[in-house]
């Protein structure tokens, strides 16, 4: 193994049969203190990257910042050529100090501070969305060459988090937001909508995509020229999830095709962030304390009747619901524990409760899971944890984030140098003490 220095971040290379998983097994037979920690697989942003090209060849994705702000990933992207979604003066910021052009972000937040549209205007930062009259007002007084996107309401009632009820105009107010942004002087430049993040119903793209085609006809009413689609967010960030990327993007090429054809002369983007993040981090963390919870109305921990525990096993572990499992606290994701040392296929499971390590009473991470029975000490992992987690969780308690161990395959590395050589940082590579102590099958 061998470490390179990439926007001042170590990153483990991995060579030819060896995988992240192999860092987790690394990194918990070395740790003397235990503490929680991430690996985070750069080379898992790079397939994500060439999965969205060949699926969505037409769509140009514009990185959500607030899904993961990790230095790394906007890096990674960065070079990859993706461009950026940023909601606050922060993460325009960030991108900005990564040498990305102004002209490769769109400030995406409809609400925005009044300082921060005066920043976004004295660095360039020209693309920003909108869905009120009084978005418009500050606008026109603080920023002098605005490139506005309004944004639409879209039916996301069948998304894990829906976004309408906050953001959004509806079909009926965008003809007024558009005629009293003709009387202020402001340039539309397109329309842009959100599902919903964790989007269940591919048909509700089709349908605002249509949505959008009717804003761009009332635009055109008006006077206006638009050139640019913004098809949101939404889309999942690991294939388990109950609707696949490409089933939702057999469902968006063709509705794209019908309501702005390639050659209408518009831009289409997206704002995609959980697709790219959430499958590239792994979390382990260590079993702290336990207790175990009889159930009053037994003395024995067997139901002879079938054979089920009549006892709970809470364990506690070093992070937290103001954590890394800040999502948990909505109720409409569930965080799944992976046991580090696999169970012996006769090993009894018990009803588990997993709690963080804060010293408030509500924060539990996982309510009831089958597990085996396990001692302080032992680790838990969680897969799939990439996405608002790192950039959500807080230190709360005075307890510190988990640091977060990049890697990447030597092949992807070499892959990013060839796609943007006169982009990529100086090499500099060391090598690495120890050995990874297996294999991927």
């Amino acid at each position: 193994m061998t470490m390179t220095s990439f926007s001042n971040i170590e990153i483990t290379l991995l060579e030819e049969g060896f995988c992240a998983k192999d860092i987790v097994e690394q990194k918990i037979t070395s740790s003397d203190d235990k503490d929680a920690f991430y690996v985070a697989d750069l080379g898992d942003i790079f397939k994500k990257h060439h999965r969205w090209v060949q699926a969505l060849p037409r769509v140009k994705p514009f990185y959500a910042v607030k899904c993961n702000e990790s230095r790394a990933i906007v890096q990674t992207l960065a070079t990859l050529g993706a461009n950026f979604d940023c909601a606050s003066q922060s993460e325009i910021q960030l991108v900005l100090s990564l040498g990305v052009e102004p002209s490769r972000i769109i400030y995406g937040n409809p609400c925005k501070q009044v300082s921060q549209i005066k920043y976004a205007s004295a660095h360039g930062v020209q693309m920003m969305t909108f869905d009120s009259e009084v978005e418009l007002m500050k606008v026109a007084c603080s920023h002098d060459n605005a490139k506005l996107v309004l944004r639409i309401t879209t039916d996301d009632s069948n998304a894990v988090y829906s976004l309408s009820v906050k953001f959004g105009a509806t079909l009926k107010s965008s003809r007024l937001l558009l005629e009293r942004a003709k009387e202020l002087g402001l340039d539309i430049i397109g329309v842009s909508f959100h599902v919903g993040s964790g989007c269940t119903d591919p048909a509700t793209y089709t349908q605002a995509i249509a949505d959008a085609r009717y804003v761009f006809d009332m635009g055109a009413e008006l006077g206006y020229s638009m050139t640019l689609l913004d098809i949101g967010g939404g889309f999942p960030g690991f294939d388990d999830f109950m609707l696949k990327f490409e089933e939702i993007t057999a469902v968006i090429n063709p509705a794209l095709d019908k309501y702005f054809p390639v050659d209408c002369g518009v831009k289409i983007i997206a704002e995609p962030g959980r697709f790219y993040v959430a499958s590239a981090y792994t979390l382990a963390v260590n079993i702290i304390a336990k207790k175990v919870d009889m159930k009053e109305q037994s003395g024995s921990d067997t139901n002879e009747d079938d054979g089920t525990s009549d006892r709970t096993l809470m364990y506690y572990v070093n992070d937290s619901v103001y954590g890394s499992f800040q999502y948990t606290v909505f109720g409409c994701e569930h965080a799944t524990p992976i046991v580090h040392k696999k169970p012996k296929p006769d090993e009894r499971m018990y009803p588990c409760c997993i709690w963080g390590h804060t010293c408030n009473d509500l924060d539990r991470i996982v309510e009831l899971c089958p597990l085996p029975d396990r001692q302080v000490g032992d680790w838990l992992l969680f897969e799939n944890m990439g996405a608002y987690t790192v950039s959500a969780s807080s230190t709360f308690n005075g307890f510190q984030k988990p640091d977060i161990h990049y890697v990447m395959s030597r092949s992807a590395w070499q892959c990013m140098q060839q796609i943007h050589a006169e982009e990529m940082p100086a090499l500099v590579e060391k090598q690495s003490p120890g050995n990874i102590p297996s294999h991927c099958g």
